[in-house]
């Protein structure tokens, strides 16, 4: 957690890096962070991404399809470039950063919070698992916080938006363990914001004073 608030305040905020050299750093250190906690934990990433996948599937999509028409509707569309640097940017801040995105506050937490829980007598019974879901939607909106304020400009009401949005994309991940659905869910969300909002102040930041 601290980690996702010092990444954005060290490299965005602070060192003020270019928005796409950034996004490397910043996914190097989202895949870094957990393929190590799945090591140290014997957490087969196979098997993680394997569970109930067709269901995380679907979820994804219906969820990313949804984040796309609310990205569309917030904000007034600013235009985007054409040609290879459109495609440039679908791939690499659509894709790459929304997978990085979904997998930090939702999927990894999430996960984190459910194979723990996995340990104790809560995962035997429904209203246990209940309750491990509202912590690890808990622990979901933390992260979602940690992260955003990170940002100068989340430091404000803006913060709001992201942790309503955080409920939603969290979904498909709380309900089939599988972080797949909502790395997908993510990626709807910036794949619109890069087609209609590329230059907004509420999707894909680092948002320069």
């Amino acid at each position: 957690m601290a980690g996702s608030f010092l990444v954005p305040l060290i490299l965005a905020d602070q060192l003020e890096l270019q928005r796409d050299v950034y996004y490397g750093l910043y996914v190097t250190a989202v895949v870094g962070l957990f393929v190590a906690w799945a090591r140290d934990t014997d957490q087969p990433l196979r098997e993680m991404f394997a569970r109930r996948w067709p269901l995380a599937l679907g979820l994804g999509i219906a969820v990313a399809l949804v984040s796309a028409f609310i990205a569309v509707r917030a904000e007034e569309g600013s235009g985007h470039p054409g040609g290879l640097e459109f495609i440039a940017a679908i791939g690499w801040r659509g894709v790459v950063y929304g997978a990085a995105d979904g997998l930090l506050i939702s999927g990894f937490p999430i996960l984190v919070v459910f194979a723990a829980g996995r340990e104790t007598r809560l995962w035997g019974a429904v209203r246990g698992r209940a309750a491990l879901g509202a912590l690890a939607l808990a622990a979901s909106l933390a992260f979602t916080a940690t992260y955003h304020l990170g940002y100068a400009d989340f430091r404000s009401a803006k913060l709001r938006r992201p942790l309503t949005g955080d409920v939603v994309w969290s979904t498909p991940t709380l309900l089939t363990a599988n972080p797949l659905g909502s790395v997908i869910a993510h990626c709807g969300l910036h794949l619109a914001a890069v087609w209609r909002s590329p230059d907004s102040d509420v999707f894909l930041p680092p948002h320069r004073r």
